[in-house]
């Protein structure tokens, strides 16, 4: 008897270790956040009886105050109400279509929804999610089609001295096909890395509905990591688990990248199905990552048919002139004279880069290079770095 009594409290006791191991199955807040409604309203709970204070900070507030959490630009405050119960809400105004951000701020604490699970990591912050439909995040939405492939490959860099992180887009069809590809060298931000386009960006779902809709082509897209400094995203390199921290902390570029960007290509080229020629190969980015592009593109000089810069500006990141960009000037003349068929340029009307990206502008001028402007509305913000994507991404390799 005192036998199968020490078995049962046994069996008990490993019941509950293996009930506390497995997966988060129980917890938590159990109600339902973010929930996009039928007329475009969005509405947000959180239960918090002790709290004096609770706010929604999201891109989606019209009226944008200071900017109460650091990294989310743009950000407004808009209140919640509690109940009687201690769970605060907010309904908001119908929404226009796109990809929102936002946390909440709990009597001036920062803190992710906890009932809403979809939280993006863009470098070193970290925001809550949700997408209205019914427009032009539609684009950005996984949908009933097929559906390409994301790889997170790694590189040899000569020129950098370590093996570097980069994701490769591969389109529908990619893997039971022998047939070979165009490319699009996809370049992130400042405060990025090479998972920012897959996160924020949506480049595999805004790629997969273009190619899906007959508006591109299928393409390969590859979207490296630009600091220098870095091996991969944070979590992902030899560093291991560490807070990641912000980009000042890593050179922006001193010319490395952007001269040891053929590395990048003679990888791609080398072990993917891609065509390896000029006519076939498109290079674009956001901020820095733009700023890469137009120097990459003039660096080598008859790499490129297709040169996307958004949102930079020639002299964004400050450079001495010497080593890769040295004569500049001369150098886009050249890449003018070799010839493109694209040079593609946006900004909002609000971004902060908007007068360097107007003197760049008045350079290609200058230098007589043919080029298509777009000006948006807002300001250095991931909305229209997305719809610059979606409207470029259907120009490439038409000819």
């Amino acid at each position: 008897m005192k036998k199968l009594t020490f078995l049962f409290v046994l069996f008990l006791a490993t019941l509950a270790i293996d009930t506390i191991a497995q997966q988060n199955l129980f917890g938590g807040q159990d109600i339902e956040s973010a929930i996009v409604n039928q007329d475009n309203t969005v509405t947000f709970r959180f239960i918090a009886p002790n709290a004096k204070e609770v706010s929604v900070a999201g891109d989606f507030v019209s009226k944008v105050e200071d900017n109460p959490i650091g990294g989310m630009v743009g950000t407004g405050l808009a209140p919640m109400t509690k109940d009687q119960d201690g769970t605060w809400t907010l309904t908001t105004e119908p929404l226009a279509s796109e990809l929102y951000s936002y946390l909440f701020l709990v009597d001036g604490v920062a803190t992710t929804d906890p009932n809403n699970p979809f939280v993006f990591r863009d470098f070193a912050t970290f925001t809550n999610v949700f997408v209205v439909g019914n427009g032009q995040a539609d684009l950005y939405k996984v949908n009933d089609i097929p559906h390409g492939s994301i790889s997170h490959d790694w590189y040899e860099s000569k020129g950098m001295g370590k093996d570097r992180r980069v994701n490769i887009y591969t389109p529908p069809g990619y893997k039971k096909s022998k047939e070979k590809y165009p490319v699009l060298y996809l370049l992130h931000g400042y405060g990025g890395d090479e998972d920012e386009w897959v996160n924020f960006g949506r480049t595999a779902q805004i790629i997969d509905n273009l190619i899906a809709q007959g508006k591109a082509k299928p393409m390969m897209v590859v979207m490296p990591n630009g600091h220098i400094d870095m091996e991969a995203s944070p979590g992902e390199s030899s560093i291991g688990f560490v807070k990641p921290k912000h980009s000042t902390d890593y050179p922006a570029s001193d010319g490395t990248f952007e001269g040891n960007f053929d590395e990048i290509i003679d990888f791609v080229e080398n072990n993917y199905r891609a065509v390896p020629d000029k006519a076939h190969r498109a290079i674009a980015g956001l901020s820095m990552g733009g700023f890469h592009a137009i120097h990459i593109s003039a660096i080598h000089k008859n790499t490129f048919d297709y040169v996307g810069v958004f949102s930079s500006g020639h002299n964004v990141i400050l450079n001495d002139g010497k080593g890769v960009f040295a004569n500049f000037d001369a150098s886009l003349t050249k890449q003018k004279e070799n010839g493109l068929q694209l040079y593609w340029v946006g900004i909002g009307v609000d971004d902060f880069l908007y007068k360097q990206n107007k003197e760049f502008r008045a350079l290609l001028d200058k230098t007589e290079m043919e080029y298509t402007y777009v000006e948006t509305g807002g300001g250095h913000i991931w909305k229209n770095w997305r719809i610059y994507l979606g409207d470029f991404a259907p120009l490439l390799f038409k000819n």
